[in-house]
């Protein structure tokens, strides 16, 4: 069969289809669209940072990865709460994996949110260790040297034979494991991440606790943080059994402690 080519010079010329013009009701003014392009950004799902926290941990090539993190540190009142998480990075499937797909830094999530990542943090590790040290350790120790020996504490618990134990941002005193610091690891690494949000949770919940213990200062709401409202609360009642007095807070210059 002899092949067909199309003369393009013996067609008649078309016209193009003349532009449509919107009619004046259907333009969206600047305003409502910069409106409607927000609202979409907002109805967008969010990222989903676990699963590329848990290929860091994979990156690694070591079958148990343990990460550590601390709340609390910088807090006027209430303890110092290390956690440390151990995962089996070969036994997660997908859908473990999928069920901390939302997996991050604790400080990036809010109350509810962090308390419904607890629980699926909690299932899905190997091991899960707290430790809390007290107001009286710190003012006693220094607030640094409490951290770093609470961090340590917490991965000789969850640490076994051959397992990487990460910390975020800087090591710990020698405990007979492999370690290695990440530089803002609780956005790095899903172990630390996991980590943060369980010291996170279980310091929120001892300070809701004493907010009954200890009246007036609204530990429930600000949880120790040096808040106006925490500041004020030291200005009228002074300070609690629960306030660190080593800390060297605006907070405390009327006060004769």
């Amino acid at each position: 069969m002899g092949r067909v080519v199309r003369d393009l010079s013996a067609e008649p010329a078309v016209s193009p289809a003349p532009a449509r013009v919107p009619a004046p009701d259907a333009i969206v003014p600047p305003e409502a669209a910069a409106t409607t392009a927000a609202a979409r950004r907002r109805a967008r799902p969010k990222r989903r940072t676990g699963r590329r926290l848990f290929q860091f941990d994979r990156g690694l090539g070591v079958r148990w990865i343990a990460g550590a993190d601390e709340a609390g540190r910088g807090c006027l009142a209430g303890p110092l709460v290390a956690a440390a998480v151990l995962f089996d990075v070969e036994a997660l499937g997908v859908r473990e994996v999928r069920a901390l797909t939302a997996l991050n830094d604790s400080k990036q999530h809010d109350p509810e949110a962090r308390a419904e990542l607890y629980p699926v943090v909690v299932r899905t590790a190997a091991k899960v260790v707290v430790v809390s040290r007290s107001v009286r350790r710190i003012d006693s120790r220094g607030l640094h040297k409490t951290n770093l020996a609470a961090l340590r504490d917490a991965l000789a618990g969850v640490a076994r034979p051959g397992c990487l134990c990460l910390v975020d941002g800087f090591a710990v005193p020698e405990f007979g494991h492999e370690q290695r610091p990440i530089v803002d690891g609780d956005a790095t690494s899903a172990a630390i991440a996991a980590a943060s949000i369980v010291a996170k949770v279980s310091r929120d919940r001892f300070m809701h606790r004493a907010d009954a213990v200890h009246p007036g200062w609204e530990f429930r709401s600000h949880v120790g943080y040096s808040t106006p409202e925490h500041r004020d609360a030291i200005q009228r009642l002074g300070v609690s059994p629960l306030h660190r007095l080593s800390f060297q807070s605006t907070a405390y210059q009327q006060l004769a402690l």
